[in-house]
């Protein structure tokens, strides 16, 4: 269609002229005395097209002719921007091959070429990124070898060229190399001082928040780490299952690191409700109260949620997690050592009657009355739990409880045989 347009158009102008020409019979008369010279008016028309075109072919000849030294210029440029770009990722595709020396060299290669160039007289808007990033690639290749001594010298001129306004965006990424050479050093300190160094926003994204989560736990620092696993699970950053149990271990981590009640309370002030709704750690951190010589009342306090959960949903709680609640609570009365409160005593009550099945629920029940020296009591539902609980040290405490029981009657026989079978639950555990 637009070939035929132009026909078109070409055989228009052609009319066109041939009107116009055809029938011109106008002249132009040229005075030069003495002379008299007549000229057709067609003729002087195509004259001066001719000397248009021809004034206008020799104006883009020389142009041409004097901007050859800028095309040849421009050609040498290209040609060396061509061979870093291609130096560069020669780099770049050796590192991640794992040859780190042809890797270093290529990269010095790059950084040659480009001081060659601007020797030259030649410089690249984007010649500080550039060097920032070979000698990165130099550094990163060096620290691969274990060459720390031209890790540091690649690295400095690194960071030299990243203050350059060209290349300001390369800071973050070094600082964030530097930080994770430091913790392939094994040097928590210095990872962290990096990290600190980086501005706000930068040190918030997520391999930052993850770099500093490992340096933390390196440093033993564990606040700070709980503190940046939440953010990272606040970022999505872990899977759901990954995230619980991260801050679950980063939880229990921080609570053994108490040595006094006072300290263990500000820990569990700083938890998170729904870090200390985690069974472990709330059972920890009772436990651990009760061993310190803490509040009685505030330990059991810690492990109210956990125990309203394993009565309202049977199945929140998994058997080992039932044991060590049952465990806890017994040892609040044992630390105790008086009578349970009422509240708890009316929640066993509860709990034991409403799941009469529950081996546990009896054993607790049945240490409970023991403690209120309800003995008849306390002795059938021990005797009652002992078929059915899984768990050998419930076995064994439940024996030693029966065996206490029965001396407090005088039953020497009953009270001897009940410590033969603890003893002999003890020593298969010890197998």
């Amino acid at each position: 269609m637009r070939a035929a347009l132009w026909f078109l158009a070409l055989f228009g102008m052609a009319v066109a002229v041939a009107l116009f020409a055809g029938n011109n019979q106008g002249t132009i008369t040229v005075f030069w005395p003495p002379y008299r010279i007549d000229l057709s008016l067609n003729l002087v028309v195509i004259v001066l097209a001719l000397l248009f075109l021809t004034l206008h072919v020799a104006l883009r000849a020389l142009a041409a002719l004097f901007a050859m030294p800028g095309h040849a210029r421009r050609w040498r440029v290209q040609h060396q921007e061509r061979a870093m770009h291609v130096e560069l990722l020669e780099a770049l595709s050796h590192l991640v091959a794992g040859r780190f020396i042809r890797a270093r060299k290529a990269a010095e290669v790059v950084l040659e070429r480009e001081s060659a160039l601007t020797r030259s007289g030649e410089t690249l808007v984007y010649s500080g990124r550039l060097r920032a990033l070979s000698h990165l690639l130099a550094a990163e290749s060096a620290q691969s070898l274990q060459d720390k001594s031209a890790r540091e010298a690649h690295f400095c001129k690194a960071l030299e060229q990243a203050s350059r306004p060209d290349a300001l965006g390369n800071r973050d990424g070094l600082q964030l190399r530097a930080a994770r050479w430091a913790l392939e050093d094994h040097d928590a300190q210095t990872a962290l001082q990096w990290l600190d160094e980086m501005p706000q926003g930068a040190s918030r994204r997520t391999i930052a928040l993850r770099l500093r989560l490992t340096a933390s736990r390196m440093a033993n620092k564990t606040q700070q780490a709980l503190e940046t696993a939440r953010l990272l699970a606040k970022h999505r950053a872990f899977s759901e299952v990954a995230a619980l149990g991260l801050l679950r271990g980063l939880s229990l981590e921080l609570v053994l690191t108490a040595y006094d009640p006072d300290q263990l309370q500000a820990v569990w002030n700083q938890l998170e409700p729904a870090e200390r709704e985690v069974p472990e750690v709330a059972m920890e951190a009772s436990c651990r109260l009760l061993t310190l010589g803490g509040d009685v009342e505030l330990a059991r306090s810690w492990l109210l949620p956990i125990w309203l959960r394993m009565v309202a949903q049977p199945g929140a709680l998994t058997d080992v997690q039932r044991v060590r609640l049952i465990r806890a609570l017994e040892s609040g009365f044992a630390v105790a050592a008086g009578v349970p409160e009422a509240p708890w005593l009316t929640r066993i009550e509860s709990a034991q009657l409403a799941n009469p099945g529950d081996a546990t629920l009896q054993y607790l029940a049945g240490i409970t009355c023991m403690r209120l020296q309800l003995w008849g009591k306390a002795q059938q539902l021990l005797k009652q739990s002992l078929p059915r609980l899984q768990d050998a040290g419930l076995e064994r405490s439940a024996w030693q409880a029966l065996a206490e029981l029965a001396e407090l009657r005088g039953d020497e026989v009953a009270s001897m045989q009940a410590w033969k079978n603890a003893a002999k639950l003890a020593a298969t555990r010890l197998v």
